[in-house]
């Protein structure tokens, strides 16, 4: 009989619910609430530890679609790789009904040794935008490329080039910097530019520079170019190893024989 104290509503079959906690599907323990399940063949070959770290990634230019491929080289715990909230404003839509306000955030992350990632994400509630943006900007992380100016003696220290980046109105030039400087930077950018892992750096800006969201964008395009100048020292002939989808087809096709087999169970 059904109970009286849930108002005539059973609680089902021998009192165990509706069904949905129990095998494979939505409603699994909470064990495995925190397991990763990749559904790229990027994240099944980190996952399986084939690719060991992120330059592998970076080398054969390789998109990251899941943010748990970073987590995996990053771990929270270690807290190696750290996030910072540049801006949160609101944006509006008119519609119908009047105005709807949503908030846009941008968030910048980096381990201050030479990988810069940055992400933005708009959501009607701040909490929200912001773990979206965090999301996004650790699937955009890229490798940062520093040299020395003038005698190359330590440790790099600065850009090797000129560079520059636009977003909007905004364009900004990045120039070497002898070591000592420090980071001759606006408070925005200049946190961009630390947690890159850059010590020394000039930086000039055209535009509308107070949009905080352009501003920063156009720094990490810019610093994220230092990779595509094909400068002297990279003139050696390059030595070209199998990508990772090439190197690891049998264990790829393998997992997809296996997923196929589960999803027809």
């Amino acid at each position: 009989p059904a109970r009286r104290g849930r108002g005539g509503f059973g609680r089902g079959r021998d009192g165990r619910g509706r069904g949905r906690g129990r095998g494979r599907g939505r409603g699994r323990g909470g064990d495995d609430k925190d397991e990763w399940i990749p559904v790229t063949k990027l994240g099944r070959l980190v996952k399986e530890g084939r690719i060991r770290s992120l330059e592998e990634i970076f080398l054969h230019s390789m998109p990251i679609k899941e943010h748990q491929i970073v987590d995996h080289f990053f771990p929270p715990t270690a807290g190696k790789l750290k996030d910072e909230v540049m801006t949160i404003k609101p944006v509006q839509k008119q519609s119908s009904a009047g105005q709807r306000t949503r908030f846009k955030a941008y968030v910048a992350v980096g381990d201050f040794d030479g990988h810069i990632g940055l992400g933005k994400k708009c959501s009607s509630e701040v909490a929200t935008a912001i773990r979206g943006a965090l999301i996004m900007a650790k699937m955009h992380l890229v490798p940062i490329r520093r040299g020395y100016w003038g005698k190359n003696s330590g440790l790099p220290h600065t850009i090797p080039m000129k560079l520059s980046g636009t977003c909007g109105s905004v364009s900004v030039r990045l120039i070497p910097a002898p070591r000592g400087t420090g980071l001759v930077a606006a408070p925005a950018s200049k946190k961009i530019l630390a947690m890159a892992g850059l010590e020394d750096c000039y930086s000039t800006t055209r535009g509308h520079s107070r949009t905080t969201g352009n501003f920063i964008t156009a720094v990490f395009n810019a610093v994220s170019a230092s990779y595509g100048y094909l400068s002297p020292e990279l003139w050696k002939p390059t030595v070209f190893s199998k990508a990772p989808f090439q190197e690891h087809t049998d264990f790829l096709a393998k997992e997809a024989e296996s997923a196929k087999a589960d999803a027809a169970y």
